[in-house]
């Protein structure tokens, strides 16, 4: 093989990778944020969820991709390892797209492709436009990367040593590492397929020992969500174990069904004398079929998950999850019975978000007083944490009250709707709180030493309102007045610490950031009040206080 073969080899695979990079981001660019949306919104149907799974791969042309994308998801808590299952399965039937598009050799009118999608970015100025160029651009230059590759490995067919390594693939264990290690290296089996393709074509490989690297490639590509789970929670590295296991096990049943039936004479006389073709067809057999075959076992694979990579007890709890309150069934023999138990569960999440946001206030304070940054992201992830629990909870009291039919529960249901409202603004406040640390840094603004020591005195007027919240009203309305006391209390500390800001203004002890910053801090210790008043004067009407068991 001489040093222009290798050359054309070279520039070959460069553009068939280029033009598929350029395809992918240009799908991606057009339609991304739409794709996400519906991996967002996603339910726990799982035949929904594999038909959204494979139409997302077939449009951004990479399983691994949205695999990454689930993996991002389900490390923010944002779908279930159940939910992200069935996701995975629908983005391996959706990435033999490629394969397909591959074996319709359209090699012959790839330039003008190139050219049209060239045309479009150059010319037109509308961005979804620009994307479509991009679109096209991409599949000309992949297929003019293939026939630049094809031409190239021609001579291979006569070249002893390359024939040699070719005829070991017949080998399964052989095959199935050499695709699996190929495509680990360029991290697309889509690619690598394609690849595997221009081989075939060239008539380096038979169509018999390219199975066995076609099943090996499943397996590869999976090395992108594996690097894209490093540093993320158990949950997201869970995903990429059931990646692995639908490929492995699908890798197996194929590679037994291969060696002891006629499964590849037949996949072969069905595509016809095209061997690109077969290659194609028995990559969209391979996925729908496994896909097909472990759908009802899509649980046992997320239990496998778990049990290879079980949870340890502090990252459950740092994990988003419902601690108290399990699933809502609305169905009407659901309901009967076990209403008391929702509420109570209820009851207790609200609780342990009111400690959240209590704690989140204290953070901030902290944070402020102490120019420390360090404290924000904590604060920030607790946060998150909060609008979590505060989603989850209003969902499934959405899910209570449309069956509930006692007057005392429904009142109970409507308050803590109230509750977790208002707990939610609470953890915005002390967001606000967090972001004044950084004005502090960044313009370098200071406080005198009383406008510190009422800041510290703000803090410790929160904890006690806090406290107060969480006492039991056995007399509601007397609990009640306490509360507002404590309301008026912090409105008078407001107006106080107001005036005083004034006078060190007038005084000049103060500067004009300092001054603005100061005042907003007072509104949101001002609104923390209010939101706490707000939520004692729920409790009292359900009669419930909020002390987790």
């Amino acid at each position: 093989m001489s040093a222009t073969n290798i050359l054309g080899l070279l520039g070959g695979l460069a553009l068939f990778l280029y033009g598929m990079q350029m395809m992918s981001s240009g799908l991606e660019s057009a339609a991304g944020n739409k794709m996400k949306e519906i991996l967002e919104r996603l339910t726990s149907n799982r035949f929904l969820g594999v038909i959204v799974g494979a139409a997302i791969t077939a449009v951004i042309q990479s399983s691994s991709a949205t695999t990454v994308m689930v993996v991002g998801f389900v490390n923010a808590g944002m779908m279930s390892l159940n939910q992200a299952v069935w996701i995975i399965m629908g983005a391996n039937i959706g990435t033999t797209i490629t394969g397909q598009l591959i074996a319709l050799d359209v090699g012959a009118i790839a330039p003008i492709f190139a050219f049209l999608g060239v045309a479009l970015i150059m010319f037109v100025k509308k961005p979804k436009i620009q994307y479509v160029g991009e679109i096209i651009a991409g599949l000309g230059v992949l297929f003019i990367g293939m026939n630049m590759m094809g031409d190239a490995m021609i001579p291979l067919r006569d070249y002893p040593p390359f024939i040699n390594l070719m005829t070991r693939f017949s080998n399964p264990a052989v095959g199935i590492f050499a695709g699996m290690i190929f495509t680990a290296i360029i991290q697309s089996s889509s690619a690598s397929v394609g690849i595997l393709q221009t081989l075939a074509l060239s008539g380096v490989i038979s169509f018999r020992n390219s199975v066995f690297v076609l099943f090996g490639q499943n397996i590869g590509t999976c090395i992108t969500a594996v690097l894209a789970a490093i540093g993320t929670e158990r949950s997201a590295k869970r995903t990429t174990i059931i990646h692995l296991s639908f490929n492995i096990i699908g890798t197996i049943i194929f590679t037994v069904v291969c060696l002891t039936t006629p499964l590849t004479d037949i996949v072969a006389d069905f595509s016809g004398a095209n061997i690109s073709k077969q290659i194609a067809n028995m990559h969209t057999l391979f996925n729908i079929t496994t896909t097909i075959l472990l759908i009802p076992f899509g649980n046992y694979l997320a239990k496998l998950a778990v049990m290879i990579l079980p949870e340890k007890a502090e990252e459950k709890e740092k994990q988003k999850h419902l601690k108290y309150l399990k699933s809502v069934d609305t169905g009407m023999d659901a309901v009967i019975g076990t209403s008391a138990m929702h509420l109570e569960g209820a009851r207790k999440e609200i609780a342990r978000m009111l400690d959240m946001a209590k704690m989140n206030v204290d953070r901030s304070f902290h944070a402020f007083i102490h120019a420390d940054t360090a404290a924000i992201a904590d604060v920030e992830e607790r946060e998150s944490y909060i609008d979590y629990l505060n989603k989850e909870i209003s969902r499934a009291i959405s899910k209570m009250m449309i069956h509930e039919t006692n007057e005392k529960n429904s009142k109970n249901i409507g308050s803590y709707f109230e509750m977790t409202g208002n707990i939610e603004r609470i953890g915005d406040h002390a967001v606000n709180i967090c972001d004044y640390t950084n004005l502090l840094k960044d313009n370098q603004i200071t406080f005198s030493k009383d406008a510190i020591q009422e800041m510290q005195e703000m803090r410790d007027i929160c904890r006690q309102m806090f406290d107060r919240i969480k006492e039991a009203p056995e007399n509601p309305k007397e609990w009640l007045q306490t509360v507002h006391e404590s309301e008026n209390f912090i409105d008078k500390k407001t107006d106080e610490f107001y005036e005083n800001h004034l006078e060190r203004i007038r005084k000049g002890q103060c500067n004009d950031e300092a001054c603005v910053v100061f005042s907003e801090l007072l509104t949101d210790f001002e609104r923390i009040g209010d939101h706490l008043l707000n939520i004692g004067e729920e409790m009292a009407e359900s009669s419930n206080k909020l002390e987790v068991a």
